[in-house]
């Protein structure tokens, strides 16, 4: 998944911002107590999304794909007062320890916990969003592209993970996982909408900022 080698990885996490004790408690409990903890963003993409998110300062988030709460609350440190983030995730397992999580941080007041359906619950979402941040189902992402895109605002900016699939986009293979994420990569590369670029940051994210 990381398309990094385990060497510059380590350079990169000693020549960034550190991970804050609340994360690196969820980086570690995800990896010894959940299923599949590869999902979660970890401390280098997750200073990324913390940077991109002060970059910003959105006044409104939306999350699709909440896992364990990395991410939202990496994305929180953006939010100027009076801010709010908007995080949907389908799994209800997690949900009584990511509500337990959240409480540690001091943006619990700002975070709205979906759980659900994410296709079903954005369009009941009455909001502008500045930033959107989708990881969730990646044979979805044109689905949660399609739906969210209006409900951004003009300078927004809708991050998209896992676009490089561990390389196998680049290199052509041709499994359904990999041929839905090229498609959708192809897809906004022909939107005249938005400007895009992709960030080899570890699995890849596509950086989209509308028009």
């Amino acid at each position: 998944m990381d398309l990094l080698t385990e060497e510059l990885r380590i350079y990169l996490e000693q020549h960034c911002q550190q991970e804050p004790e609340l994360l690196r408690h969820i980086n570690r409990e995800t990896h010894l107590k959940v299923l599949m903890p590869r999902m979660l963003s970890g401390h280098y993409q997750g200073r990324v999304l913390s940077f991109l998110s002060k970059l910003t300062s959105p006044k409104r988030i939306l999350e699709i794909g909440t896992f364990t709460g990395y991410a939202t609350l990496c994305l929180a440190e953006g939010l100027p007062e009076g801010g709010h983030i908007d995080t949907i995730d389908i799994n209800k397992e997690l949900e009584e320890r990511v509500r337990g999580y959240f409480a540690q941080s001091p943006y619990n007041h700002s975070i709205h916990y979906h759980i659900g359906n994410a296709a079903e619950i954005i369009p009941t979402l009455g909001h502008q969003y500045d930033l959107v941040f989708i990881d969730a189902d990646k044979k979805n992402n044109s689905t949660y592209y399609d739906l969210v895109i209006d409900k951004v605002s003009p300078g927004g900016l809708i991050i998209v993970d896992n676009v490089l699939w561990s390389g196998k986009v680049a290199a052509g293979a041709a499994d359904k996982d990999t041929r839905n994420i090229s498609s959708f990569n192809e897809k906004i590369s022909q939107d005249s909408r938005v400007e895009k670029v992709i960030l080899p940051v570890r699995d890849g994210l596509l950086l989209i900022r509308k028009l």
